[in-house]
């Protein structure tokens, strides 16, 4: 099924941060958090295995137990499994997202794209999110942020294992779609290229943004759009550097990319535009674009991103930043300039 045909709206929810992403956050404020992005119209959650070894998963579950199951969508990712062990948090190889969730639960993880992992980290999910389906399984973080030179080995794996495993509980009707969710272009260029697998779309996280766009703009996006794929587009601040964080790319931004902040920020304020609303709607107004995912971790956050989505930036805003070098020349924006 075609992802714009899946998902629920534009905005959905990206629930990295209940993992206790960077911080230790309270179970009523993660709870709370979700229940805002559920009073708000949001219908389309995305978590995973990873964050947080299990917790966000169980958040996110607990918070929905109470919802009509057919009333939203939830995509979960495979690759690694969440062992009932526990390890050294600070031991763990994570690549480059190593200390993100140091502060989530030590359950050992254990990396696995094989078709039995596959199957079994559905199993686990479905029971940590306590529901009967999930809509759509990404394979998660196939590429160098994580594996450096053995990325293109993992991928071969995920080829023979996950992705076969998946296309079948695609058709046989187990999950709806599924694809990559991954923080690099690489992956989808590669997985696109090959004859066998049929993904549905991908979540892309960090690379279609504002301050990040260009590989992706030339690489992915076109051929996303005419096979009639959908790309979800996650980290859509970029880690928070768009909208003021120190973090780019989970690490300290560096000063060519707070400098390029700055000089988006001096044209936004001048048209009277936040930052987050110039940095969704850039992201939305791509043809290949399903839908955007901001994170949240506090109840907040939610009405912010709504307001952002919804609010009017005027035509000049756009073409300034074009003129300025700010966005590539052939990135789509919106108005249909």
């Amino acid at each position: 099924m075609k992802l714009k045909n899946l998902l629920p709206g534009a905005l959905g929810f990206g629930t990295a941060p209940l993992g206790n992403m960077f911080r230790a956050i309270p179970e009523e404020e993660a709870r709370a958090t979700v229940d805002a992005a559920w009073n708000d119209g949001i219908r389309f959650f995305d978590t995973a295995p990873f964050y947080g070894a299990g917790l966000a998963e169980a958040r996110l579950g607990e918070a929905l137990a109470v919802r009509n199951r057919d009333e939203f969508v939830i995509s979960t990712k495979v690759g690694r499994l969440i062992l009932d062990e526990m390890e050294d948090v600070n031991a763990r190889e994570l690549g480059e997202k190593g200390d993100v969730f140091r502060h989530g639960r030590a359950n050992r993880i254990v990396n696995d794209y094989s078709e039995d992992a596959t199957l079994r980290s559905i199993e686990d999910s479905l029971e940590r999110l306590k529901t009967d389906r999930i809509d759509i399984a990404w394979v998660h973080d196939v590429a160098q942020d994580f594996y450096g030179d053995e990325w293109l080995g993992v991928f071969e794996t995920a080829r023979k294992g996950a992705f076969k495993a998946l296309d079948r509980l695609r058709d046989e009707g187990v999950i709806r779609a599924w694809g990559l969710g991954v923080n690099r272009v690489e992956p989808i260029e590669l997985l696109l290229g090959l004859e066998g697998p049929r993904p549905d779309g991908f979540l892309l996280a960090g690379r279609y943004t504002l301050l990040d766009h260009s590989r992706a703009l030339q690489r992915v996006m076109p051929q996303v759009a005419a096979r009639g794929l959908g790309i979800v587009v996650g980290g859509p601040y970029s880690s928070g550097a768009l909208v003021g964080g120190p973090n780019f790319e989970y690490a300290p931004a560096t000063q060519e990319i707070l400098a390029k902040v700055q000089a988006i920020k001096a044209i936004a304020d001048r048209h009277n535009v936040t930052m987050k609303a110039a940095g969704l709607q850039f992201a939305l107004a791509h043809p290949a674009v399903a839908a955007v995912i901001p994170g949240a971790s506090r109840p907040g956050r939610i009405a912010e991103d709504r307001a952002a989505l919804e609010a009017a930036v005027p035509e000049d805003f756009w073409r300034e930043l074009r003129q300025a070098g700010l966005v590539q020349m052939e990135a789509p924006l919106p108005h249909g300039i």
